[in-house]
Protein backbone atom coordinates (compact mmCIF):
# COMPACT_ATOMS: atom_id res chain seq x y z
CA UNK A 1 0.00 0.00 0.00
CA UNK A 2 1.14 3.55 -0.77
CA UNK A 3 0.56 4.49 2.87
CA UNK A 4 3.86 2.77 3.72
CA UNK A 5 5.70 5.09 1.34
CA UNK A 6 4.24 8.07 3.18
CA UNK A 7 5.20 6.60 6.54
CA UNK A 8 8.70 5.81 5.28
CA UNK A 9 9.14 9.35 3.94
CA UNK A 10 8.01 10.91 7.25
CA UNK A 11 10.41 8.65 9.15
CA UNK A 12 13.33 9.68 6.92
CA UNK A 13 12.54 13.40 7.36
CA UNK A 14 12.19 13.10 11.14
CA UNK A 15 15.44 11.10 11.35
CA UNK A 16 17.30 13.77 9.36
CA UNK A 17 15.91 16.56 11.54
CA UNK A 18 16.79 14.66 14.73
CA UNK A 19 20.32 14.06 13.43
CA UNK A 20 20.63 17.74 12.54
CA UNK A 21 19.54 19.28 15.85
CA UNK A 22 20.19 16.40 18.26
CA UNK A 23 23.66 15.36 17.10
CA UNK A 24 25.37 17.59 14.53
CA UNK A 25 24.12 20.93 15.85
CA UNK A 26 23.44 20.08 19.46
CA UNK A 27 25.31 23.13 20.75
CA UNK A 28 24.45 26.63 19.63
CA UNK A 29 27.06 28.06 17.30
CA UNK A 30 27.46 30.61 14.54
CA UNK A 31 26.97 28.91 11.17
CA UNK A 32 29.87 29.74 8.87
CA UNK A 33 29.56 30.29 5.13
CA UNK A 34 31.49 27.08 4.43
CA UNK A 35 29.22 25.05 6.71
CA UNK A 36 26.11 26.58 5.16
CA UNK A 37 27.31 25.79 1.63
CA UNK A 38 28.16 22.22 2.65
CA UNK A 39 24.69 21.70 4.12
CA UNK A 40 23.09 23.29 1.06
CA UNK A 41 24.99 20.87 -1.18
CA UNK A 42 23.90 18.00 1.08
CA UNK A 43 20.18 18.87 0.88
CA UNK A 44 20.31 19.43 -2.89
CA UNK A 45 22.12 16.12 -3.39
CA UNK A 46 19.60 14.38 -1.17
CA UNK A 47 16.71 15.87 -3.16
CA UNK A 48 18.24 14.76 -6.46
CA UNK A 49 18.86 11.28 -5.05
CA UNK A 50 15.23 11.11 -3.96
CA UNK A 51 14.30 12.23 -7.47
CA UNK A 52 16.03 9.11 -8.79
CA UNK A 53 14.08 7.11 -6.22
CA UNK A 54 10.83 8.65 -7.49
CA UNK A 55 11.66 7.36 -10.96
CA UNK A 56 12.15 3.84 -9.60
CA UNK A 57 8.99 3.92 -7.45
CA UNK A 58 6.71 5.08 -10.25
CA UNK A 59 8.35 3.10 -13.03
CA UNK A 60 7.92 -0.17 -11.13
CA UNK A 61 4.63 0.79 -9.41
CA UNK A 62 6.09 0.08 -5.96
CA UNK A 63 3.36 -0.48 -3.35
CA UNK A 64 0.76 0.68 -5.81
CA UNK A 65 2.07 4.23 -6.24
CA UNK A 66 1.85 5.77 -9.69
CA UNK A 67 -1.34 3.99 -10.60
CA UNK A 68 -4.00 5.09 -13.02
CA UNK A 69 -5.86 7.32 -10.58
CA UNK A 70 -6.63 10.94 -11.36
CA UNK A 71 -3.65 13.16 -10.92
CA UNK A 72 -1.16 10.32 -10.77
CA UNK A 73 1.95 10.12 -12.88
CA UNK A 74 1.99 6.61 -14.35
CA UNK A 75 5.54 6.53 -15.69
CA UNK A 76 8.81 6.94 -13.85
CA UNK A 77 10.21 9.46 -16.32
CA UNK A 78 7.16 11.73 -16.05
CA UNK A 79 7.06 11.45 -12.25
CA UNK A 80 10.76 12.31 -11.95
CA UNK A 81 10.28 15.31 -14.26
CA UNK A 82 7.28 16.51 -12.24
CA UNK A 83 9.18 16.19 -8.96
CA UNK A 84 12.23 18.06 -10.26
CA UNK A 85 10.16 20.86 -11.83
CA UNK A 86 8.14 21.28 -8.62
CA UNK A 87 11.31 21.25 -6.52
CA UNK A 88 12.92 23.90 -8.75
CA UNK A 89 9.84 26.15 -8.54
CA UNK A 90 9.57 25.87 -4.75
CA UNK A 91 13.32 26.36 -4.27
CA UNK A 92 13.26 29.47 -6.44
CA UNK A 93 10.28 31.01 -4.66
CA UNK A 94 11.99 30.40 -1.29
CA UNK A 95 14.62 33.03 -2.22
CA UNK A 96 12.12 35.79 -1.44
CA UNK A 97 11.40 34.10 1.88
CA UNK A 98 15.11 34.22 2.77
CA UNK A 99 15.16 37.99 2.41
CA UNK A 100 12.15 38.35 4.74
CA UNK A 101 13.72 36.04 7.34
CA UNK A 102 16.87 38.17 7.30
CA UNK A 103 14.79 41.30 7.94
CA UNK A 104 12.92 39.59 10.80
CA UNK A 105 16.15 38.59 12.52
CA UNK A 106 17.51 42.11 12.02
CA UNK A 107 14.36 43.68 13.49
CA UNK A 108 14.42 41.49 16.61
CA UNK A 109 18.24 41.69 16.78
CA UNK A 110 18.51 37.91 17.03
CA UNK A 111 22.17 36.98 17.69
CA UNK A 112 23.78 34.77 15.03
CA UNK A 113 24.36 32.21 17.76
CA UNK A 114 20.62 31.53 18.10
CA UNK A 115 19.43 31.89 14.51
CA UNK A 116 20.07 28.25 13.61
CA UNK A 117 17.84 26.93 16.40
CA UNK A 118 15.09 29.42 15.61
CA UNK A 119 15.05 28.43 11.94
CA UNK A 120 15.05 24.74 12.85
CA UNK A 121 11.79 25.03 14.80
CA UNK A 122 10.43 27.46 12.23
CA UNK A 123 10.99 24.97 9.43
CA UNK A 124 9.56 22.12 11.52
CA UNK A 125 6.36 24.15 11.96
CA UNK A 126 6.39 25.01 8.25
CA UNK A 127 6.50 21.30 7.35
CA UNK A 128 3.34 20.65 9.37
CA UNK A 129 1.44 23.69 8.04
CA UNK A 130 2.43 23.08 4.42
CA UNK A 131 1.42 19.46 4.71
CA UNK A 132 -2.05 20.52 5.85
CA UNK A 133 -2.32 23.13 3.08
CA UNK A 134 -1.21 20.67 0.39
CA UNK A 135 -3.76 18.11 1.61
CA UNK A 136 -6.50 20.76 1.48
CA UNK A 137 -5.41 21.87 -2.01
CA UNK A 138 -5.38 18.29 -3.32
CA UNK A 139 -8.92 17.71 -2.00
CA UNK A 140 -10.18 20.97 -3.53
CA UNK A 141 -8.69 20.22 -6.96
CA UNK A 142 -10.09 16.67 -6.90
CA UNK A 143 -13.61 17.79 -5.97
CA UNK A 144 -13.79 21.09 -7.86
CA UNK A 145 -11.95 21.17 -11.19
CA UNK A 146 -12.73 24.85 -11.60
CA UNK A 147 -10.56 25.68 -8.56
CA UNK A 148 -7.55 25.52 -10.89
CA UNK A 149 -8.74 28.78 -12.46
CA UNK A 150 -8.92 30.39 -9.03
CA UNK A 151 -5.33 29.30 -8.36
CA UNK A 152 -4.25 30.67 -11.75
CA UNK A 153 -5.79 34.10 -11.15
CA UNK A 154 -4.35 34.13 -7.63
CA UNK A 155 -0.82 33.46 -8.93
CA UNK A 156 -1.09 36.25 -11.50
CA UNK A 157 -2.28 38.61 -8.75
CA UNK A 158 0.63 37.46 -6.58
CA UNK A 159 3.05 38.21 -9.42
CA UNK A 160 1.57 41.73 -9.73
CA UNK A 161 1.84 42.21 -5.96
CA UNK A 162 5.47 41.06 -5.97
CA UNK A 163 6.17 43.52 -8.79
CA UNK A 164 5.30 46.57 -6.68
CA UNK A 165 5.78 45.23 -3.14
CA UNK A 166 8.66 46.08 -0.87
CA UNK A 167 10.09 44.29 2.15
CA UNK A 168 12.19 47.02 3.72
CA UNK A 169 9.17 48.48 5.54
CA UNK A 170 8.58 45.27 7.49
CA UNK A 171 6.90 45.99 10.84
CA UNK A 172 6.78 42.76 12.91
CA UNK A 173 5.36 44.73 15.86
CA UNK A 174 2.10 45.13 13.89
CA UNK A 175 1.91 41.48 12.88
CA UNK A 176 -1.41 40.10 14.28
CA UNK A 177 0.25 36.87 15.51
CA UNK A 178 2.93 38.81 17.38
CA UNK A 179 0.35 41.21 18.82
CA UNK A 180 -1.75 38.26 19.98
CA UNK A 181 1.27 36.72 21.73
CA UNK A 182 2.05 40.02 23.47
CA UNK A 183 -1.57 40.21 24.63
CA UNK A 184 -1.58 36.83 26.37
CA UNK A 185 2.05 36.62 27.50
CA UNK A 186 4.56 38.93 29.09
CA UNK A 187 7.72 39.43 27.05
CA UNK A 188 11.17 39.33 28.63
CA UNK A 189 13.21 42.49 27.99
CA UNK A 190 16.23 40.53 26.72
CA UNK A 191 17.14 37.21 25.18
CA UNK A 192 17.66 34.35 27.62
CA UNK A 193 19.98 32.17 25.62
CA UNK A 194 18.14 29.73 23.35
CA UNK A 195 15.00 29.78 25.49
CA UNK A 196 11.64 30.56 23.93
CA UNK A 197 9.83 30.70 27.27
CA UNK A 198 10.69 32.14 30.67
CA UNK A 199 9.05 33.80 33.68
CA UNK A 200 8.56 37.45 34.61
CA UNK A 201 7.34 38.22 38.15
CA UNK A 202 6.16 34.62 38.50
CA UNK A 203 4.14 34.76 35.26
CA UNK A 204 4.67 32.66 32.17
CA UNK A 205 6.53 34.80 29.63
CA UNK A 206 7.97 34.54 26.15
CA UNK A 207 11.34 35.79 24.97
CA UNK A 208 12.07 37.97 21.91
CA UNK A 209 13.41 34.78 20.30
CA UNK A 210 9.90 33.28 20.46
CA UNK A 211 8.41 36.40 18.84
CA UNK A 212 10.96 36.09 16.03
CA UNK A 213 9.95 32.43 15.63
CA UNK A 214 6.27 33.39 15.44
CA UNK A 215 7.07 35.97 12.76
CA UNK A 216 9.07 33.44 10.73
CA UNK A 217 6.17 30.97 10.95
CA UNK A 218 3.53 33.51 9.94
CA UNK A 219 5.64 34.77 7.03
CA UNK A 220 6.07 31.20 5.79
CA UNK A 221 2.29 30.75 5.79
CA UNK A 222 1.99 33.74 3.48
CA UNK A 223 4.70 32.40 1.18
CA UNK A 224 3.08 28.95 1.21
CA UNK A 225 -0.22 30.49 0.09
CA UNK A 226 1.68 31.85 -2.93
CA UNK A 227 3.90 28.86 -3.71
CA UNK A 228 1.67 25.83 -3.10
CA UNK A 229 -0.83 26.72 -5.86
CA UNK A 230 2.18 27.05 -8.18
CA UNK A 231 3.24 23.45 -7.67
CA UNK A 232 -0.29 22.21 -8.37
CA UNK A 233 0.20 23.62 -11.87
CA UNK A 234 3.07 21.14 -12.28
CA UNK A 235 1.36 18.05 -10.87
CA UNK A 236 -1.68 17.15 -8.79
CA UNK A 237 -0.12 13.95 -7.47
CA UNK A 238 -0.16 14.52 -3.67
CA UNK A 239 3.00 12.49 -3.06
CA UNK A 240 5.03 14.45 -5.61
CA UNK A 241 3.58 17.79 -4.49
CA UNK A 242 4.34 17.11 -0.84
CA UNK A 243 7.81 15.56 -1.19
CA UNK A 244 9.14 18.20 -3.62
CA UNK A 245 7.82 20.95 -1.34
CA UNK A 246 9.32 19.37 1.77
CA UNK A 247 12.76 18.92 0.21
CA UNK A 248 12.74 22.58 -0.86
CA UNK A 249 11.87 23.64 2.71
CA UNK A 250 14.43 21.34 4.34
CA UNK A 251 17.23 23.12 2.51
CA UNK A 252 15.89 26.61 3.25
CA UNK A 253 17.76 26.97 6.55
CA UNK A 254 21.22 26.26 5.12
CA UNK A 255 20.40 28.34 2.04
CA UNK A 256 19.52 31.24 4.33
CA UNK A 257 22.95 31.18 6.02
CA UNK A 258 24.64 30.88 2.63
CA UNK A 259 22.75 33.67 0.85
CA UNK A 260 21.18 36.07 3.40
CA UNK A 261 24.12 38.46 3.32
CA UNK A 262 24.21 38.34 -0.49
CA UNK A 263 20.53 38.93 -1.29
CA UNK A 264 21.18 42.43 -2.62
CA UNK A 265 23.33 40.81 -5.31
CA UNK A 266 20.29 38.85 -6.52
CA UNK A 267 18.20 41.91 -7.32
CA UNK A 268 17.04 40.68 -10.74
CA UNK A 269 16.11 37.22 -9.50
CA UNK A 270 13.05 38.73 -7.84
CA UNK A 271 11.90 40.01 -11.21
CA UNK A 272 12.40 36.50 -12.59
CA UNK A 273 10.11 35.21 -9.84
CA UNK A 274 7.45 37.70 -10.97
CA UNK A 275 7.54 36.27 -14.49
CA UNK A 276 7.74 32.70 -13.16
CA UNK A 277 4.54 33.13 -11.11
CA UNK A 278 2.80 34.84 -14.02
CA UNK A 279 3.79 32.02 -16.39
CA UNK A 280 2.50 29.34 -14.01
CA UNK A 281 -0.71 31.31 -13.45
CA UNK A 282 -1.34 31.54 -17.20
CA UNK A 283 -0.57 27.82 -17.55
CA UNK A 284 -3.24 27.02 -14.96
CA UNK A 285 -5.79 29.23 -16.73
CA UNK A 286 -5.10 27.40 -20.01
CA UNK A 287 -4.98 23.93 -18.48
CA UNK A 288 -8.26 22.79 -20.10
CA UNK A 289 -7.67 24.58 -23.40
CA UNK A 290 -3.95 24.35 -24.20
CA UNK A 291 -1.66 21.67 -22.81
CA UNK A 292 1.84 22.86 -21.93
CA UNK A 293 3.99 19.85 -21.13
CA UNK A 294 6.10 19.84 -17.98
CA UNK A 295 9.20 19.38 -20.12
CA UNK A 296 8.40 22.67 -21.87
CA UNK A 297 7.51 24.26 -18.53
CA UNK A 298 10.83 23.17 -17.05
CA UNK A 299 12.70 24.70 -19.98
CA UNK A 300 10.82 28.00 -19.59
CA UNK A 301 11.31 28.07 -15.80
CA UNK A 302 15.02 27.26 -16.09
CA UNK A 303 15.40 29.95 -18.75
CA UNK A 304 13.61 32.57 -16.63
CA UNK A 305 15.79 31.85 -13.59
CA UNK A 306 18.99 31.69 -15.67
CA UNK A 307 18.37 35.13 -17.14
CA UNK A 308 17.65 36.54 -13.67
CA UNK A 309 20.83 35.07 -12.23
CA UNK A 310 22.92 36.19 -15.21
CA UNK A 311 21.51 39.71 -14.97
CA UNK A 312 22.18 39.81 -11.22
CA UNK A 313 25.80 38.67 -11.49
CA UNK A 314 26.62 40.95 -14.41
CA UNK A 315 24.66 43.93 -13.10
CA UNK A 316 25.89 43.94 -9.50
CA UNK A 317 27.18 47.35 -8.52
CA UNK A 318 26.42 48.87 -11.93
CA UNK A 319 22.72 49.60 -12.00
CA UNK A 320 21.76 52.65 -9.96
CA UNK A 321 18.97 51.10 -7.89
CA UNK A 322 17.57 47.72 -6.90
CA UNK A 323 14.35 46.50 -8.41
CA UNK A 324 12.38 46.58 -5.16
CA UNK A 325 10.00 49.45 -5.71
CA UNK A 326 10.27 52.06 -2.89
CA UNK A 327 6.56 52.96 -2.97
CA UNK A 328 5.49 56.04 -1.13
CA UNK A 329 2.09 57.49 -0.29
CA UNK A 330 2.09 59.77 -3.34
CA UNK A 331 -0.25 58.32 -6.01
CA UNK A 332 1.77 59.75 -8.91
CA UNK A 333 4.93 58.29 -7.41
CA UNK A 334 3.19 54.91 -7.11
CA UNK A 335 1.99 54.98 -10.72
CA UNK A 336 5.40 56.05 -12.00
CA UNK A 337 7.23 53.25 -10.16
CA UNK A 338 4.62 50.68 -11.19
CA UNK A 339 5.04 51.72 -14.84
CA UNK A 340 8.83 51.69 -14.53
CA UNK A 341 8.88 48.20 -13.04
CA UNK A 342 6.27 46.91 -15.50
CA UNK A 343 8.33 48.25 -18.41
CA UNK A 344 11.48 46.66 -17.00
CA UNK A 345 9.73 43.30 -16.58
CA UNK A 346 8.34 43.50 -20.11
CA UNK A 347 11.77 44.19 -21.56
CA UNK A 348 13.28 41.42 -19.41
CA UNK A 349 10.64 38.92 -20.55
CA UNK A 350 10.72 39.79 -24.28
CA UNK A 351 14.48 40.25 -24.51
CA UNK A 352 15.31 37.10 -22.54
CA UNK A 353 12.81 35.06 -24.58
CA UNK A 354 14.43 36.19 -27.84
CA UNK A 355 17.87 35.56 -26.34
CA UNK A 356 16.94 32.03 -25.24
CA UNK A 357 15.57 31.25 -28.71
CA UNK A 358 18.86 32.48 -30.21
CA UNK A 359 20.89 30.33 -27.83
CA UNK A 360 18.75 27.31 -28.78
CA UNK A 361 19.52 28.05 -32.44
CA UNK A 362 23.21 27.40 -31.75
CA UNK A 363 22.24 23.73 -31.65
CA UNK A 364 18.99 23.79 -33.62
CA UNK A 365 18.59 25.19 -37.15
CA UNK A 366 18.23 28.96 -37.28
CA UNK A 367 20.07 32.29 -37.60
CA UNK A 368 21.52 32.40 -34.07
CA UNK A 369 24.00 35.12 -35.10
CA UNK A 370 21.03 37.42 -35.78
CA UNK A 371 18.62 36.42 -32.98
CA UNK A 372 21.15 36.54 -30.10
CA UNK A 373 22.24 40.16 -30.78
CA UNK A 374 18.55 41.09 -31.24
CA UNK A 375 17.69 39.72 -27.79
CA UNK A 376 20.64 41.53 -26.24
CA UNK A 377 19.67 44.75 -28.04
CA UNK A 378 16.18 44.58 -26.51
CA UNK A 379 17.61 43.96 -23.04
CA UNK A 380 20.22 46.71 -23.55
CA UNK A 381 17.49 49.36 -23.65
CA UNK A 382 17.07 48.86 -19.90
CA UNK A 383 19.99 46.87 -18.48
CA UNK A 384 23.62 47.97 -18.39
CA UNK A 385 24.90 44.39 -18.19
CA UNK A 386 23.14 43.61 -21.49
CA UNK A 387 24.75 46.62 -23.17
CA UNK A 388 28.20 45.48 -22.13
CA UNK A 389 27.50 41.92 -23.30
CA UNK A 390 26.09 43.21 -26.60
CA UNK A 391 29.24 45.26 -27.18
CA UNK A 392 31.37 42.16 -26.57
CA UNK A 393 29.28 40.17 -29.06
CA UNK A 394 29.63 42.95 -31.65
CA UNK A 395 33.39 43.07 -31.13
CA UNK A 396 33.67 39.31 -31.53
CA UNK A 397 31.54 39.36 -34.71
CA UNK A 398 33.68 42.20 -36.13
CA UNK A 399 36.86 40.24 -35.47
CA UNK A 400 35.37 37.18 -37.17
CA UNK A 401 34.41 39.28 -40.22
CA UNK A 402 37.95 40.67 -40.45
CA UNK A 403 39.39 37.15 -40.37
Amino acid sequence: MAIWLWIGFFCIVLALLALDLGVLNRKAHVVTMGEALAWTAFWVTLALSFNAGVYFLYEHNVLGIGGQGAGSATQGKQAALDFFTGYLVEKSLSLDNIFVIALIFTYFKVPLLYQHRTLFWGILGALVMRGAMIAAGAVLIKRFEWIVYVFGVFLIMTAAKMLIARHDNLEPGKNPVVRLARRFFAVTPDFEGEKFFSRVDGRRAVTPLFLALLMVESSDVLFAVDSIPAIFAITTDPFLVFTSNIFAILGLRSLYFALAALMEKFRYVRMSLVFLLAFIGVKMLLTHHLHISNAASLAVIAGILSVGLLASFMGTGRDPAPLISPLGNNVEYLIWHSYKNARRVGILVIGSSVLLVGIAMIVLPGPAFVVIPLGLAILATEFIWARKLLNKVKEKMSLNNIK
